[in-house]
């Protein structure tokens, strides 16, 4: 977890007050299963008892623990930090382990401690630690996402569980001494095994140092690279037996070890291997020589750790107790590795390693098999064997030695390299013995922000800390200097907020030492009792101690003497050692066992104290002195010291103490000086500063009256004059510490004065800092500066009136050049500003004059209009009182303030005349943001609707987006059960409110229900005739029925997220019915009449289809929740198929297992496998995969070799793969697809009976799918002329000598069928259907005119009867969309396709077939309306409606004449109808069409004579697709849309229910992948609910219209955004928001992504409106109420009301407070707020209130004469300023001002009537003006003038 600065608080245990110290894993524990009761384990909820080798394990292991194990246990604690609700929450971590148990709790000071995650394990826990693992992320881009764990390692494995709930077993090929957690992941260290000397070759040491980036890596030996005397630096494995790691650090990432030999620390930078290193390494050496630290070879390295039996581990078996038979897995790969659909797999590991692979397996057994003891024992190292290559699984006698030899053995490839970077050096004066092993290694950094990396030899009592810098990259640490400190034990402590800014003094160790005496209390240092060795500068001179001197060292932190306050005087025993420290706390060990915890005192306790900590700092940077960090030290120390000395000052005197101990390191005798020796009374100086809080304990008597009443303060401050002096003046002291800054030090603090006046919450701060300004602006002789404090707080500066003397001879002060005579104050530079003057550059300090420098800044962009002073102008405004570079980077005002981390709250606190400028510039921004603005800006300018926007939300799914998803209420309790509860109501509420017809539409796609009979008995019919007549009349009601699952699943398309843990509901399709008036059940298995077999299937297979699409895209879904799905019960099956096709059309697919997948196919089912084909080819559209192409091939004999296995494949699934190969080739125009395609249309029937049936479908399939693979390319097909595809297929189209087949193929159909005799001709009519298409999809939208000419009809009679009427629509169809651009949406376009002969008159005389004639004419213009709905699919547009609804009614003109019905015949004008029908939906798309919604409900009315499935099916489908995903989808006219809908409604309809001749039934679904979301739904910011928004949406210019702009009343479908310019949501209800598509890019993709998202569109309401829902007309507004009434709208405002138009919760609360009518509310008071409210609701700047409030306040203070201090005159300066700045630029300019109404002019009257009274002396309680008149420092005629120049501008 990264390092996060603790902040403390006032609450924070006082210094010194102990707590003792338990471990809360121990407390925990007591609780924790053992051998005794196990069944504890059910009553742990808190606990996650997570075992290594599940229950049984836990079991076994259990009763072998006793209880004394339990004592070895161990803890250690870390600063945790979580974000709630916006808020840093900080607290401590503890992992506490204990024999096999390990426990994770947090807690903190205000909440008690919990267990966070426990885990039992089945060894003994040898160590648990945090580790966090680097995952990549995003490949291409290499980002990484750090995943944090907690890692138990045991005798054999490493447990690593993460916080998201993964957990790996990483089995351990070797012993480990030590595990250690780094930036990259873990680091072992293996443990000397006995038998290193027999394995390793001469020379050949084994590595001992090990990493592992991921549980599921391999563990690699790490490379070290150490600085050699002689040779440079060599790369080598960490192979010395000799180096222990004793620390690890993650940031930097640095190692330090400890050499036992020659008893040296050195640090190595921890890094990732160069390739350079990992081939040295890897490269066996054929030096035979080797030396100690030599390269060893490769081959011995991997096969030891692959293949060596840890004899010496107590629980591991040979080979596979530590699963690392490596040369056994890796030549048996196959055979060992098991899988498992869980696996957490990391694919990006360089080699997936057997390792890894075994230990993914969630399972422990399946990761660490054990063997028997026996197998264990037979391992022999020294008995001959056979080839050794097969590893120890297969022969349990090989040899190691035999395994070294292998060849083909695979190296482990090296991770990490330890790079040294500094070793201890061995002096010729230290003795050996003197060096031993640190006990504890950390890093800290002192006062001036150096590092240092501490360690402490325990036995010596040292703390040696070596001083180390970053290279200007960052990347190489540089040691510098050792220093040693006598310590007994230390630990790094982090004290106050300031550690930030590295301005403490170091706050590196707590130490204490061996008591030189016997006395406990030597033990502790206290400020009286500490040395001062320790504190010397690392590499130059001393620094001071911060206490005096004694022996027992000590460093600034102390325990101090509350230590022997507390303790020592009650207890004998002493602190033996320190431990756990996190932050500012710290665990002390006692002698006698028991652990005490102790908080660290903070620099300081109140913000401002510590603020003014850091002009010390900035002093030094300023003016650049010798020794300065000796200065700051030493001013800190004193200052801390005295703040944490033993009984130290209560909260409220830290300031007096703070001035004080400043004053006195400047040289004054605070006691002399009276206002300081003041300070102790503790009483306010003025009443400007605000009384705190006392204690209890601090309540005064009569006799502290008393006392104060006859103090010489009190005399002094009544009876004093100001001039005379009171005493001889006093001297400072030169000699000390800050004397010669004192200039310096002045005028920072001068800057942190100006900077606090600009700071509402810090403002009262700045009366006491002008105590010590004005003591030091006196005492320095600056009368500018005198003057100016005075005029600021004139009461409080009055009662000052000593001075003392410098003495400027006897010392340097340095008086710094920046120090001028004119002192700068940042209100009169505003206030210059904006009058236009000239102004100097303001002076800023960095750290500190934040808001000044931003709000100079801010005025200097805004108010003088430079663009460039946020960047290359700043030192026009700023000069910057330090080195450095200044940089500012912002190009707009509020970018400039988020840059800073400035936000809207931070505003607030600016004084009201200082921020009313930068409120102007927000309310114009938010007037007319920038779509790309970062979503911080956003906010900032209260545009809460764009920020909300970049957040990725849709309706159904989030929280967030309250929209209701239950159906309304209604009378059937089933109603649920359609499967069409899942339409958000909301959104259909609002785009059609206006009638019920989604309702209308749910009554006509329910098949879940059974259906009425209405059959009336007539006298003569039987009772069971009656019966039959009935069931006669259901079989005809049903053949709709199993019609309507096509068009609901269009109908409900993307509209539901599934829940992982329940089943898809699927509903029933119900075939039963009930006869009125008894509503008795009538079925169709009585065995009454005759049902058609298998009936039900192909339906079945929709409704799957239909209950699967309902599935959204972006839901979670998983290969484990689609097998969950698979029903039990065989009917079921073909339901499930449907639904797996349903899960590929809707992207899910993918995410099925392979293996699955293939388990499906094996089951032989013949929906299952077109369900599953067409599902995964749909969900792999376009892309060529490999795996999708064999699976496809498997089922098409045409593209398997010649010589294979015929395979019985079903015709309908060879169909299916057809279409999938289409699908999967989309648009690539493969060359071998292609080709087999094309002479797959023409594919001939086979001898045996094969490919005779059905054979007009596999040929049109073969045509789609050829169409869809060359899709769009026309004659560019590359690669493809000597195929001659136009040719060939205008041959299949017309007919003719059939060609020989070429390649593959030719042996196949050498033999004719024996049954069907078609001779060496063509048989146009089962070719020319794809044919046609295919020409149609190749040639799309590409207006070749030759081609097109192709497929005009014929123009004599003549050939007209040689045509099927049925072609003719298609040919019209497919010679509309080649010549794409001149479809027109008129019924002249469309009566253009009919021939000239079929136009004209009649010659009687000449013998026409009416019948041909009449048929030709309705297909044909059927197939042009196809073409005009394809056109405009989706587009709603009026003409092409209007155009196709002419032409339904025409049709249904004719149905209705018997006589024309007949020549015609039904059933080609129910095709052409049905076709016009569906051409019309397409147009209407998810518009919801009520014209449409009439036709399709006539037809779905109609159930008799010829109306039969197909046509049923067509009317549905129009009827889905018209309220497409409930009217959030439309459709796409791209080319892959335009090839889908061509497939899904090919005109040729089935005519019964298992009809699959012609086309393939489920080819009618693949109309989805049409579809696209395009539906904009405003939703309100505030409310999260939808609502309505005018938008106003700009095409762009095309060749047919001009750019145009329409309005259009949101909800409402987006026309397709390539042909939009603009998209903008229009005032006035809403705030503006400008989206620009004419850019490619971000706002296209951003767009696209708001519509996939739900189109969801945040808007926000402005105040004072009222939603389009509730006023239509825009009556009720506010603004309209001033218009509709006689009197003024303020009069006519009622506040109660006020909640109706805003949100503002501000607004509310004040309506509700103040402008209500009450007691002590005075009318005039009352009217006035009401006034102000109104006003900022109508003007819609809410946050203006508190402006209104501030200056109606300020002017009757004012006019009350009770102004304490002028700071609000100021303010109502500025105002006034801005608006004149305003007028006199002209009245376009003084509309844009925020305060536009009569309110300021009547409060700038008063304010010059107060003033006028002022001057003329009038009023004589005047104090402030009394006061101003009688300072005689200053000429009367210069205040004057200054006067009369601040008075003259009000």
């Amino acid at each position: 977890m990264s390092e996060v600065v603790y902040e403390e608080t006032a609450t924070m245990i006082a210094a010194g007050e102990l707590q003792s110290f338990v471990p809360f894993g121990r407390e925990h524990c007591r609780n924790h299963p053992n051998a005794f009761n196990l069944q504890l384990r059910e009553l742990q909820p808190a606990s996650e008892l997570w075992s290594s080798d599940g229950a049984a394990g836990l079991v076994g292991s259990l009763q072998e623990v006793s209880l004394q194990e339990r004592e070895r246990e161990c803890w250690q604690l870390r600063k945790g930090c979580m974000r709630v609700r916006e808020e840093d929450v900080e607290f401590e971590e503890e992992l506490y382990t204990a024999g096999t148990v390990v426990v994770w709790s947090q807690g903190s000071r205000t909440q008690a401690s919990n267990v966070y995650k426990a885990f039992t394990v089945d060894s003994p826990v040898q160590q648990a630690l945090w580790c966090n693992f680097a995952v990549p992320k995003n490949k291409k881009e290499g980002t990484e996402e750090v995943e944090q764990t907690v890692c138990i390692v045991q005798s054999s494995c490493v447990n690593v569980h993460t916080v998201t709930g993964k957990d790996f077993i990483s089995p351990l090929p070797f012993q480990v001494s030590n595990v250690w957690a780094t930036k990259f992941g873990l680091l072992l260290e293996r443990k000397n095994a006995a038998t290193d000397a027999q394995l390793g070759a001469p020379g050949e040491p084994l590595p001992t140092v090990f990493s592992m980036l991921h549980p599921v890596d391999e563990i690699a030996p790490v490379v070290c690279k150490p600085t050699g005397l002689f040779e440079g630096s060599r790369v080598q494995y960490a192979s010395d037996a000799n180096m222990k790691i004793v620390f690890s650090c993650c940031q930097p990432s640095v190692v330090v070890s400890y050499d036992t030999v020659q008893g040296i620390h050195s640090v190595w930078a921890l890094r990732k291997v160069t390739p350079d290193e990992r081939s040295t390494v890897l490269r066996c050496t054929a030096d035979p020589v080797g030396t100690p630290l030599g390269l060893m070879a490769s081959g011995f390295l991997t096969s030891h750790l692959r293949n060596i039996s840890r004899l010496d581990s107590p629980g591991g078996s040979g080979a596979t107790g530590s699963p690392l038979h490596y040369s056994a897995l890796h030549s048996h790969q196959s055979r060992v590795i098991t899988s498992s659909p869980g696996l957490h797999s990391r694919v990006h590991s360089p080699s997936i390693s057997n390792m890894a692979a075994l230990s993914r397996a969630h399972s422990p057994g399946m990761a660490a098999p054990s063997f028997s003891g026996a197998s264990r024992f037979n391992t022999s190292f020294h008995s001959p064997s056979p080839r050794g290559h097969h590893g120890l699984l297969s022969s349990p006698n090989s040899t190691v030695n035999e395994t070294v030899l292998v060849p083909e053995m695979e190296p482990i490839v090296p991770d990490l390299c330890m790079e040294q970077l500094w070793s201890e050096t061995v002096t010729a004066g230290c003795h050996r013995e003197m060096s031993s092993q640190a006990s504890k290694v950390f890093l800290t950094s002192d006062l001036c922000e150096n590092r240092y990396l501490c360690f402490l030899v325990e036995s010596h009592q040292q703390l040696r800390c070596v001083k180390f810098i970053e290279s200007n990259d960052t990347s190489q640490l540089i040691f510098t200097s050792v220093t040693t400190i006598p310590a007994k034990d230390a630990e790094p402590l982090q004290v106050s907020k300031v550690f930030v800014h590295g301005l403490l003094s170091p706050p590196f160790s707590l130490t204490n030492h061996l008591p030189h005496l016997s006395t406990p209390m030597d033990s502790v240092s206290t400020p009286a009792n500490a040395g001062s060795r320790h504190l010397q500068r690392l590499d130059e001179a001393a620094m001071p101690s911060p206490v005096s001197e004694l022996r027992g060292p000590n460093i600034k932190h102390h325990e101090a003497s509350f230590l022997e306050d507390y303790t020592f005087q009650q207890t004998t025993p002493y602190i033996h050692a320190l431990r756990d420290p996190v932050c500012n706390r710290v665990t002390l060990e006692l002698s006698s066992g028991s652990m005490m915890r102790i908080s660290i005192p903070e620099i300081a306790t109140s913000d401002f104290v510590t603020l003014l900590t850091l002009p010390f700092n900035l002093t030094n940077l300023i003016n650049p002195i010798k020794n300065g960090s000796y200065v700051i030290i030493q001013v800190l120390v004193k200052w801390y010291n005295i703040y944490n000395a033993p009984g130290g000052p209560s909260a409220h005197a830290e300031w007096n103490l703070f001035v004080t101990c400043f004053m006195t390191l400047m040289g004054y005798n605070t006691e002399r000086l009276t206002w300081t020796r003041n300070l102790h009374f503790e009483v306010p100086l003025s009443p400007v500063i605000a009384a705190k809080k006392a204690r209890p304990s601090d309540g005064g008597s009569d006799e502290d009256w008393d006392y104060l009443l006859g103090s010489h303060y009190h005399h002094q401050m009544n009876s004093q004059p100001v001039s005379s002096p009171s005493c001889p003046p006093l001297k400072l002291d030169s000699s000390a510490p800050l004397f010669p800054h004192i200039p310096s030090l002045f005028y920072v603090l001068h800057l942190l004065y100006q900077e606090l006046q600009l700071d509402e919450l810090q403002r009262a701060r700045a009366s006491l800092l002008v105590c010590l300004l004005q003591q030091l602006a006196r005492d320095l002789q600056l009368e500018e500066y005198m003057d100016l404090y005075w005029r600021d707080y004139p009461s409080l500066i009055s009662g000052f009136n000593e001075s003392c003397l410098i003495d400027q001879g006897k010392t340097h002060m340095i008086r710094p050049s920046f120090l001028r005579a004119d002192p700068p104050c940042v209100l009169s530079w505003l206030s210059s500003c904006l009058r236009g003057e000239e102004i100097l550059p303001f002076p800023y300090l960095p750290g500190i004059c934040q808001r000044t420098r931003l709000l100079v800044l801010s005025y200097a962009l805004y108010i003088t209009e430079d663009e460039n002073a946020t960047s290359t102008d700043v030192s026009k405004y700023l000069a910057k009182l330090s080195a450095g570079v200044c940089v500012f980077a912002a190009s707009k005002l509020g970018h400039g303030y988020f840059d800073l981390g400035f936000t809207l709250k931070d505003l607030e606190s600016v004084p009201f005349g200082v921020a009313l400028p930068i409120r102007e510039a927000i309310y114009h921004c938010r007037e007319q943001p920038c779509s790309d603005w970062s979503e911080e800006v956003c906010l900032l300018i209260g545009r809460q609707d764009l920020t909300k926007q970049a957040h990725k939300m849709t309706l159904g799914k989030s929280k967030a987006v309250s929209l209701s998803l239950e159906p309304p209420a209604t009378t059937e309790a089933d109603e649920e059960e359609d499967g069409m509860s899942d339409i958000i109501q909301e959104v259909t509420g609002l785009i059609w409110s206006q009638d019920l017809r989604v309702q209308e539409v749910r009554r006509l796609l329910q098949s879940s229900r059974p259906v009425r009979v209405s059959v009336v008995q007539l006298p003569e019919v039987s009772d069971h005739e009656y019966i039959e007549e009935k069931e006669n009349k259901l079989l005809q009601l049903c053949q709709r029925t199993m019609a309507l699952p096509v068009g609901r699943g269009l109908f409900t398309l993307f509209s539901y997220h599934p829940v992982p843990t329940e089943p898809l509901p699927v509903p029933k399709l119900n075939l039963t019915g009930r006869a009125p008036p008894r509503n008795t059940m009538v079925d169709l298995n009585s065995g009454n009449i005759d049902v058609p077999p298998n009936m039900t299937s192909w339906p079945s297979f929709h409704n799957g289809v239909a209950a699967g699409l309902k599935i959204a895209p972006a839901s979670q879904v998983d290969s484990a929740w689609i097998a969950y799905n698979k029903p039990k019960s065989p009917e079921l099956a073909n339901e499930y198929a449907g639904f797996l096709m349903a899960l590929g059309l809707n992207g899910h697919l993918t995410k099925l297992a392979t293996l699955n997948i293939h388990d499906y196919l094996t089951k032989g089912h013949e929906m299952t496998s077109i369900g599953l084909l067409l599902g995964v080819s749909s969900a792999k559209l376009g892309t060529m995969d490999m795996s999708i192409t064999r699976l496809l091939s498997i089922h098409i004999p045409a593209l398997l070799p010649p010589t294979s296995t015929e395979l019985d494949v079903p015709h309908n699934v060879q169909v299916a793969a057809v279409i999938g190969i289409g699908l999967v080739y989309q648009g690539t125009g493969h060359r071998h697809n292609a080709e087999v395609l094309l002479s797959e249309i023409g594919r001939p029937p086979g001898p045996e009976m094969e490919y005779c049936t059905d054979r007009e479908s596999y040929s049109l399939a073969a045509g789609l799918a050829l169409g869809m693979v060359c899709l769009g390319h026309g004659s560019n097909l590359i690669g493809m002329t000597d195929l001659n595809v136009p040719e060939q297929l205008y041959q299949y189209m017309v007919g003719g000598h059939r060609r020989a087949q070429a390649g593959a193929n030719r042996e196949r159909h050498k033999s004719p069928s024996y049954q069907i005799k078609e001779g060496d001709t063509i048989n146009v009519d089962v070719t020319c259907p794809g044919a046609t298409l295919a020409l149609a999809m190749i040639y799309l939208k590409t207006n070749n005119r030759s081609i097109a000419d192709w497929l005009k009809p014929p123009d004599t009679w003549f050939l007209l009867d040689f045509i099927k009427p049925e072609f003719l629509l298609l040919r019209t169809l497919a010679r509309c969309i080649i010549m794409w651009d001149e479809i027109l949406p008129n019924t002249e376009w469309v009566k253009s396709n009919i021939p000239q002969i079929m136009r004209g008159t009649f010659d009687p005389s000449e013998d026409i077939n009416m019948e041909t004639m009449a048929q030709a004419q309705d297909y044909i213009t059927a197939g042009a309306c196809m073409a005009l709905g394809l056109r405009f699919a989706g587009s709603a547009n009026s003409d092409a409606f209007d155009c196709l609804y002419e032409f339904a009614r025409n049709f249904m003109k004719i149905m209705s004449f018997a006589g024309t019905a007949a020549v015609t015949g039904y059933y080609n004008l129910q095709t052409g109808l049905s076709m016009i029908l569906l051409a019309m939906s397409m147009v209407m798309a998810g518009t919801g069409n009520l014209k449409v919604l009439q036709l399709c409900r006539f037809f779905h009315k109609r159930t008799g004579g010829e109306m039969n499935y197909g046509f049923h099916m067509a009317h549905h489908m129009a009827l889905g697709l018209l309220f497409l995903g409930g009217g959030r989808y439309t459709l796409s006219t791209s080319n892959s849309a335009i090839a889908a809908l061509l497939c899904a409604l090919y005109p040729h309809f089935p005519a019964h229910s298992t009809d699959n001749r012609y086309h393939l039934q489920a080819l009618r679904h693949l109309a989805v992948l049409a579809a696209e979301p395009r539906l904009l739904v405003p939703v309100d910011v505030d409310s999260l609910k939808p609502c309505y928004a005018l938008i106003e949406v700009t095409y762009k210019e095309t060749k047919w219209y001009d750019e145009t702009t329409v309005q259009l009343m949101a909800p409402t479908m987006l026309p397709e955004l390539h042909l939009l310019k603009r998209v903008k949501v229009k005032g006035p209800r809403y705030w503006e928001l400008s989206v620009d598509l004419s850019f490619k890019g971000n706002y296209l993709n951003e767009t696209m992504s708001i519509l996939s998202r739900d189109g969801v569109l945040y808007v926000k309401l402005r105040a004072g409106q009222l939603p389009y829902k509730d006023d239509p007309q825009g009556w009720k507004s506010l603004l309209a109420s001033a218009v509709n009434h006689r009197n003024s709208g303020v009069r006519a405002f009622k506040p109660e009301a006020i909640s109706t138009f805003t949100s503002e919760p501000a607004l509310v609360s004040f309506a509700e407070f103040f402008c209500k009518t009450s007691e002590g509310m005075k009318h005039d008071t009352l009217v006035l707020f009401s006034a102000m409210l109104y006003e900022c609701v109508t003007q819609e700047f809410p946050e203006m209130l508190p402006t209104y409030i501030a200056i109606e306040q300020a002017v009757s203070a004012l006019r009350r004469g009770d102004l304490l201090q002028t700071f609000p005159l100021w303010q109502m300066r500025l105002v006034v300023e801005l608006w004149d700045s305003r007028v006199l630029r002209g009245p376009a300019y003084s509309d844009d001002a925020l305060l536009t109404s009569e309110f300021l002019p009547v409060m700038k009257n008063m304010v010059d009537v107060a003033l006028d009274s002022w001057l003329k002396g009038e009023r004589d309680d005047d104090v402030e003006l009394c006061l101003l008149l009688k300072v005689s420092q200053v000429k009367f005629s210069q205040l004057s003038q200054t006067c009369r120049k601040l008075l003259v501008s009000f």
